[in-house]
Protein backbone atom coordinates (compact mmCIF):
# COMPACT_ATOMS: atom_id res chain seq x y z
CA UNK A 1 0.00 0.00 0.00
CA UNK A 2 3.22 2.59 0.61
CA UNK A 3 3.48 2.86 -3.30
CA UNK A 4 -0.33 4.49 -3.16
CA UNK A 5 -2.10 7.53 -1.77
CA UNK A 6 -5.04 8.12 -0.95
CA UNK A 7 -6.84 12.41 -1.12
CA UNK A 8 -9.46 14.58 -1.84
CA UNK A 9 -9.80 14.46 -5.57
CA UNK A 10 -8.85 17.66 -7.73
CA UNK A 11 -10.15 19.36 -10.84
CA UNK A 12 -7.46 17.89 -12.92
CA UNK A 13 -8.17 14.53 -11.71
CA UNK A 14 -11.40 14.80 -13.59
CA UNK A 15 -10.55 12.83 -16.68
CA UNK A 16 -9.00 10.48 -15.00
CA UNK A 17 -11.37 9.66 -12.42
CA UNK A 18 -13.74 9.05 -15.67
CA UNK A 19 -11.70 7.11 -17.10
CA UNK A 20 -11.28 4.67 -13.98
CA UNK A 21 -15.15 4.43 -13.65
CA UNK A 22 -15.54 3.70 -17.76
CA UNK A 23 -13.01 1.19 -17.24
CA UNK A 24 -14.20 -0.96 -14.64
CA UNK A 25 -17.95 -0.14 -15.48
CA UNK A 26 -17.11 -1.49 -18.84
CA UNK A 27 -15.30 -4.91 -17.55
CA UNK A 28 -18.16 -5.50 -15.33
CA UNK A 29 -20.25 -5.16 -18.41
CA UNK A 30 -22.21 -2.28 -16.51
CA UNK A 31 -22.76 0.07 -19.41
CA UNK A 32 -26.21 1.72 -20.23
CA UNK A 33 -29.01 2.96 -18.50
CA UNK A 34 -29.24 2.37 -15.81
CA UNK A 35 -25.46 2.58 -14.30
CA UNK A 36 -23.61 4.81 -12.77
CA UNK A 37 -21.49 4.96 -15.58
CA UNK A 38 -24.19 7.17 -17.61
CA UNK A 39 -24.38 9.67 -14.46
CA UNK A 40 -23.58 13.10 -15.49
CA UNK A 41 -20.97 13.67 -12.87
CA UNK A 42 -18.92 11.11 -14.55
CA UNK A 43 -16.93 13.52 -16.00
CA UNK A 44 -17.10 16.57 -13.05
CA UNK A 45 -16.55 14.16 -10.27
CA UNK A 46 -14.56 17.43 -8.40
CA UNK A 47 -17.67 19.76 -9.00
CA UNK A 48 -19.55 17.42 -8.03
CA UNK A 49 -18.79 16.55 -4.56
CA UNK A 50 -17.85 19.95 -3.51
CA UNK A 51 -20.72 20.15 -0.93
CA UNK A 52 -20.09 19.84 3.40
CA UNK A 53 -21.76 16.77 2.80
CA UNK A 54 -19.88 14.97 0.22
CA UNK A 55 -16.15 14.00 -0.35
CA UNK A 56 -14.52 12.14 -3.42
CA UNK A 57 -10.94 10.63 -2.96
CA UNK A 58 -8.61 9.29 -5.20
CA UNK A 59 -5.82 6.46 -5.33
CA UNK A 60 -2.82 7.36 -6.57
CA UNK A 61 -0.04 5.32 -7.64
CA UNK A 62 4.06 6.30 -7.67
CA UNK A 63 4.07 7.92 -11.25
CA UNK A 64 0.87 10.20 -10.16
CA UNK A 65 -1.80 7.50 -12.34
CA UNK A 66 -4.83 7.89 -10.91
CA UNK A 67 -5.83 4.48 -10.22
CA UNK A 68 -9.14 4.68 -8.48
CA UNK A 69 -12.03 6.84 -6.73
CA UNK A 70 -14.41 6.44 -4.37
CA UNK A 71 -16.67 8.46 -1.73
CA UNK A 72 -19.73 9.58 -0.61
CA UNK A 73 -23.12 12.36 -0.86
CA UNK A 74 -26.66 12.27 0.33
CA UNK A 75 -28.91 9.84 -0.77
CA UNK A 76 -30.81 11.10 -3.67
CA UNK A 77 -34.99 10.75 -2.40
CA UNK A 78 -33.61 9.31 0.51
CA UNK A 79 -34.12 10.09 4.48
CA UNK A 80 -31.80 13.16 5.68
CA UNK A 81 -29.88 11.21 7.69
CA UNK A 82 -28.47 8.60 5.26
CA UNK A 83 -25.44 9.01 2.64
CA UNK A 84 -24.38 6.97 -0.40
CA UNK A 85 -21.39 5.56 -0.87
CA UNK A 86 -20.48 6.32 -4.73
CA UNK A 87 -18.14 5.58 -7.54
CA UNK A 88 -15.91 3.22 -5.41
CA UNK A 89 -13.90 1.62 -8.44
CA UNK A 90 -10.05 0.18 -8.68
CA UNK A 91 -8.57 -0.13 -11.73
CA UNK A 92 -6.97 -4.06 -11.50
CA UNK A 93 -3.33 -3.19 -10.90
CA UNK A 94 -4.54 -1.64 -7.33
CA UNK A 95 -7.00 -4.14 -6.46
CA UNK A 96 -6.08 -6.87 -3.46
CA UNK A 97 -3.98 -3.94 -1.76
CA UNK A 98 -6.20 -3.18 1.07
CA UNK A 99 -7.23 0.31 -0.79
CA UNK A 100 -10.80 -0.63 -0.80
CA UNK A 101 -10.97 -1.12 3.12
CA UNK A 102 -8.74 2.28 3.24
CA UNK A 103 -11.43 4.51 1.29
CA UNK A 104 -14.04 2.87 2.68
CA UNK A 105 -12.66 3.68 6.34
CA UNK A 106 -12.29 7.21 5.39
CA UNK A 107 -15.44 7.36 3.34
CA UNK A 108 -17.91 6.33 6.38
CA UNK A 109 -15.64 8.03 9.20
CA UNK A 110 -16.08 11.55 6.82
CA UNK A 111 -19.79 10.82 5.93
CA UNK A 112 -20.05 10.60 9.98
CA UNK A 113 -18.45 13.48 10.64
CA UNK A 114 -20.69 15.28 7.93
CA UNK A 115 -23.84 14.43 9.95
CA UNK A 116 -25.24 10.95 8.12
CA UNK A 117 -26.17 8.25 10.92
CA UNK A 118 -26.32 5.81 7.85
CA UNK A 119 -24.87 4.68 4.59
CA UNK A 120 -26.20 3.06 1.85
CA UNK A 121 -24.50 1.25 -1.29
CA UNK A 122 -25.56 -0.30 -4.69
CA UNK A 123 -23.72 -2.87 -6.23
CA UNK A 124 -23.95 -6.03 -8.43
CA UNK A 125 -24.39 -9.70 -7.81
CA UNK A 126 -21.35 -10.56 -9.58
CA UNK A 127 -18.50 -7.90 -8.19
CA UNK A 128 -17.99 -10.52 -5.68
CA UNK A 129 -14.81 -8.81 -4.34
CA UNK A 130 -16.78 -5.60 -3.06
CA UNK A 131 -19.90 -7.45 -1.95
CA UNK A 132 -17.49 -9.30 0.74
CA UNK A 133 -15.33 -6.05 1.31
CA UNK A 134 -18.83 -4.17 2.12
CA UNK A 135 -20.23 -6.93 4.66
CA UNK A 136 -16.54 -7.15 6.33
CA UNK A 137 -17.25 -3.64 7.40
CA UNK A 138 -20.71 -4.34 8.68
CA UNK A 139 -23.27 -3.65 5.61
CA UNK A 140 -26.50 -5.60 6.27
CA UNK A 141 -27.90 -6.97 2.45
CA UNK A 142 -31.42 -5.64 1.76
CA UNK A 143 -34.29 -6.70 0.02
CA UNK A 144 -34.82 -3.35 -2.17
CA UNK A 145 -32.95 -0.59 -3.29
CA UNK A 146 -33.36 3.12 -1.52
CA UNK A 147 -33.74 6.61 -2.27
CA UNK A 148 -34.08 7.36 -6.12
CA UNK A 149 -30.54 6.80 -7.75
CA UNK A 150 -31.48 5.54 -10.80
CA UNK A 151 -29.06 2.99 -11.29
CA UNK A 152 -31.82 0.29 -12.07
CA UNK A 153 -29.53 -2.26 -13.11
CA UNK A 154 -27.68 -2.81 -9.94
CA UNK A 155 -29.13 -5.77 -8.24
CA UNK A 156 -27.88 -5.79 -4.67
CA UNK A 157 -28.26 -2.96 -2.03
CA UNK A 158 -26.65 -2.25 1.66
CA UNK A 159 -26.93 -0.01 4.49
CA UNK A 160 -24.72 0.38 7.17
CA UNK A 161 -25.33 2.50 10.65
CA UNK A 162 -22.42 4.76 11.01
Amino acid sequence: MSDFLIRTIRKADNAAVAKVIRTVMTSFGAVGEGFSIEDPEVDQMYEAYQGHQAAMYVVVGKEGKVMGCGGFAPLTGGAPDTCELRKMYFLGEARGKGLGQKMLEMSLLEAKKAGFKKCYLETLQHMEAARKLYEKAGFLPLECALGNTGHGGCDRFYLRNL
